[in-house]
């Protein structure tokens, strides 16, 4: 079965907005063992859909198309697709009492324009979203070279497009496809090693039959996939599940969390189940060990507060680091960084204090303190350790994988792990 996926709008033409729905269909298709021969853009115009519609009919299976349906005049799915396959537009009286109702619940009376979205193409089925205004539609369409494709229409808006295809469309697909080979995949999170140590480290890792790996970056992450295919729905699973085993076992404690993790909430989850609690000392990240702690639900369990210290007075006058030290090593030192998390960590009277300072750039760097040395560290009731940091990376980036570091850190000292430092290529001392 072929599938294609085709966006609608201006605004993913112009850059405006990035779009996340493709890849998010792609990724629900894989797991009826779907694979994706073709992502396509075109522009709210009656011409350019048109074709898009009529060249996906041509190639395709199954058509999924996002965007479009909206209330307003640039809003054209529905009406051309109907117009490009020679169906008339009919009115679903179902759908405009349930778009009343929806307004009504907000003690709003209902525009108008927004009849327009209870209109669709004559024989389609209607794909009902709990969660906003805009009403899906499947249309099973006639090639001309014999057979059918399915198109399936859902909103551009991410939160509802989720909810449709999972629950309406998915299940439509499987019904009418037959599964000769099942798949299943995971998705493991890790953080400290480059792709293509990555790659290496898991070249000779025994993997059941059907078992292939995927690699994917995503800054300051790497991610592994993998893969399994097999006959039956069991057997794929069990397969999966041995591979992950195998992976987690030569990862060790690169591998974070799986699926939808992030590092900050599995540290906190690490947090709350010891009954441990931290502040933060940032210099150089400016408050984003802090936000990325406290973006997560319930971290007022752990996370007791922070202190961004720029200035040198403000280092010296909030986390207590003697001016002698200030002085004579600078702000971007062992000592100071060593000073910083200690401070924070009595101030606030927590069981772990985490402190960074560094030149992030792309300036105030020296011959001896060049741009991209930073300093990382952690105190405990048995004492504080301090690394040291070449990076090489841009302003961001450099600040970013800072907190991050701060942030594993702390997962390894609550699993017992070694406090390693990222082996990403472009970290030069250790």
């Amino acid at each position: 079965m072929k599938a294609e996926i085709l966006t609608i709008g201006d605004e993913l033409l112009r850059g405006e907005i990035i779009d996340s729905n493709s890849s998010f269909l792609s990724q629900r298709l894989l797991t009826l063992d779907i694979e994706t021969r073709w992502h396509v853009t075109c522009a709210d115009d009656r011409g350019d859909m048109a074709e898009s519609f009529r060249r996906a009919a041509a190639r395709s299976d199954v058509v999924l198309v996002s965007g479009g349906l909206g209330p307003t005049r640039d809003d054209l799915t529905m009406e051309v697709l109907a117009a490009t396959f020679g169906r008339k537009l009919v009115l679903h009286e179902p759908s405009l009492e349930t778009l009343r109702a929806f307004f009504a619940r907000f003690g709003r009376e209902m525009a108008a324009i927004n009849e327009k979205q209870a209109w669709f193409p004559e024989g389609a089925d209607v794909l009902v979203n709990p969660v906003g205004t805009a009403p899906g539609a499947m249309l099973e369409v006639q090639k001309e070279s014999g057979g059918t494709v399915l198109f399936f229409c859902m909103p551009g808006v991410p939160r509802e497009l989720y909810q449709m295809m999972d629950e309406q469309v998915l299940p439509r697909i499987a019904a009418r496809c037959r599964v000769e080979t099942w798949q299943r995949a995971a998705l493991l999170r890790t953080f400290g090693i480059g792709e293509s140590n990555l790659d290496e480290m898991l070249r000779d890792v025994a993997l059941p039959p059907g078992v292939e790996l995927g690699f994917r970056t995503q800054f300051p992450d790497n991610h592994v996939r993998p893969v399994a295919r097999a006959r039956s729905e069991a057997e794929a699973q069990a397969n999966l599940e041995t591979a992950l085993r195998a992976l987690r076992e030569r990862l060790g404690a690169l591998v974070y969390g799986e699926g939808e993790d992030t590092l900050e909430t599995v540290t906190g989850r690490l947090l709350a189940a010891r009954g441990a609690t931290v502040a933060v000392a940032e210099s150089c990240t400016g408050g984003m060990i802090g936000e990325l702690l406290t973006a997560v639900p319930g971290s007022s369990a752990y996370f007791k507060g922070g202190v961004v210290a720029y200035w040198n007075d403000a280092k010296a006058q909030l986390l207590g680091v003697p001016e002698a030290v200030l002085a004579e090593h600078g702000a971007v030192s062992e000592p100071t960084v060593r000073a910083m998390a200690e401070g924070v960590r009595a101030r606030f009277a927590t069981d772990l204090g985490i402190a960074t300072t560094g030149i992030a750039g792309p300036t105030g760097g020296s011959a001896d303190k060049p741009v991209g040395l930073v300093y990382v560290a952690l105190a405990t009731a048995q004492g504080s350790q301090v690394r040291e940091l070449r990076l090489a990376f841009d302003r961001e980036r450099n600040r970013r994988l800072t907190a991050q570091i701060a942030i594993d850190w702390l997962r390894r000292h609550l699993l017992g792990a070694p406090l390693d430092l990222p082996r990403l290529g472009k970290v030069e001392k250790r």
